[in-house]
């Protein structure tokens, strides 16, 4: 049995398609993430934000 790490193709062209009529800047992306339930995929799942 595999595990999905990134969500379904239909789910990120449908996300675009709305971003692409969306004049608001694009939001950050924890909040694409959120959006595209990558936070179920991933509970712990961080980025770095910094390398040192």
């Amino acid at each position: 049995m595999s595990t999905s790490t990134h969500p379904p193709k239909h789910l990120v062209r449908e996300y675009l398609e709305r971003r692409a009529r969306d004049s608001k800047p694009p939001p950050t992306p924890e909040e694409i993430r959120r959006q595209l339930g990558w936070g179920l995929l991933l509970p712990d799942f961080k980025l770095a934000t910094s390398r040192n």
